[in-house]
């Protein structure tokens, strides 16, 4: 049996407490930093998979938007065309689909859009759009691409391929189109300060170059003059597979990273203090620590003691031996000199 008042670390030592149930090792999950760490894991964790969640719909969201588009895009090709103010304003059902008009082409602002590229059996080829604005019965004027040309805008040995626009009333039919913005690929803020360009197809760049009111859309032609080449419809703004669909899907990893990251913290910062609390209970603390250097250091000076005792001892037995030989030696010459008389 262990004594009463004896440390289990040796002397000196803490008295034993006998070990520690499960609850009390556990027993800091009661802490007020623990309850803050639990509200915070528990908060967090939903809220990272919600957006995640969220972000993924999105991202799923434009690919079915962009199938959708192509889809009506095919269609569209095939549709007969619909009367212009049937489709106005344009959206993304509307866009792409064969719009036709009635009017006159005004011959005195021909425009050319320089800096479009166009795909062809050589590839990308840099080039310009000709565009030219046909005043309608309504009033207003389409701006209508006629078509691209390869080449510099600001060449004259390009821009004099430019066919002129036909005379007298016409009716044209093209694939309808959204007004361009500053996001736009191949707008040029800067392309309508020469004469005769324009950067960007919209209504709000035409007002300040003609003095009637112009539609705001604008259609490409598919039957052009040679030797014009015909421009492909766009898809509609916010309808395709661009930058910002991708942005969604690594939106998505990077929610779901975040709840990840949430339950490794709460389960490395548990271990640990689980640990502690063990270490705690077997005495291997800091407490553990300092009792065993006091027993350590108590054995020391017993030992220490003892050695100084012994020597002790051993000096008073060597002082009473000789002590001994001595009165030995006197009383032996005493009996010579007794012998002599």
């Amino acid at each position: 049996m262990r004594p009463v008042g004896a440390g289990r670390g040796g002397v000196g030592a803490a008295p034993w407490a006998g070990p520690r149930t499960v609850g009390g090792v556990y027993r800091f999950l009661l802490t007020p930093r623990w309850w803050g760490i639990n509200v915070f894991a528990v908060l967090a964790i939903p809220f990272c998979i919600f957006m995640g969640s969220w972000q993924l719909s999105r991202f799923e969201d434009r690919v079915d938007n962009h199938q959708q588009q192509e889809d009506r895009s095919d269609r569209a090709r095939t549709a007969a065309a619909r009367p212009l103010e049937q489709l106005l304003p344009v959206d993304k059902v509307t866009s792409g689909r064969q719009a036709s008009a009635r009017g006159h082409y005004d011959t005195g602002h021909q425009l050319l859009v320089p800096g479009r590229t166009l795909k062809d059996k050589h590839g990308e080829r840099q080039g310009f759009y000709v565009l030219t604005l046909l005043r309608t019965d309504g009033g207003k004027a389409l701006p209508v691409v006629r078509g691209w040309l390869p080449g510099d805008a600001g060449a004259k040995a390009d821009t004099a391929k430019v066919p002129a626009p036909p005379k007298g009333e016409v009716t044209v039919t093209g694939a309808l189109q959204a007004s361009e913005n500053q996001g736009t690929d191949g707008v040029q803020a800067a392309g309508a300060s020469a004469p005769g360009r324009l950067g960007m197809i919209s209504a709000a760049s035409l007002v300040n170059i003609v003095s009637y009111d112009v539609y705001d859309a604008w259609i490409t032609l598919s039957d052009t003059q040679a030797p014009l080449r015909a421009v492909p419809p766009a898809a509609a703004e916010g309808s395709g597979l661009d930058l910002k669909a991708f942005q969604n899907l690594g939106y998505t990893g990077e929610w779901f990273v975040f709840a990840g990251f949430v339950v490794f913290m709460w389960f490395r910062l548990f271990r640990r203090d689980v640990e502690a609390a063990k270490d705690a209970a077997l005495g291997i603390g800091e407490s553990g620590q300092e009792g065993g250097v006091a027993a350590a250091g108590d054995a020391g000076a017993g030992r220490l003691g003892a050695g100084q005792e012994a020597a002790g001892q051993d000096a008073v037995g060597r002082a009473a031996a000789i002590e001994d030989d001595g009165s030995g030696e006197g009383q032996g010459e005493a009996a010579a000199r007794a012998g002599k008389i």
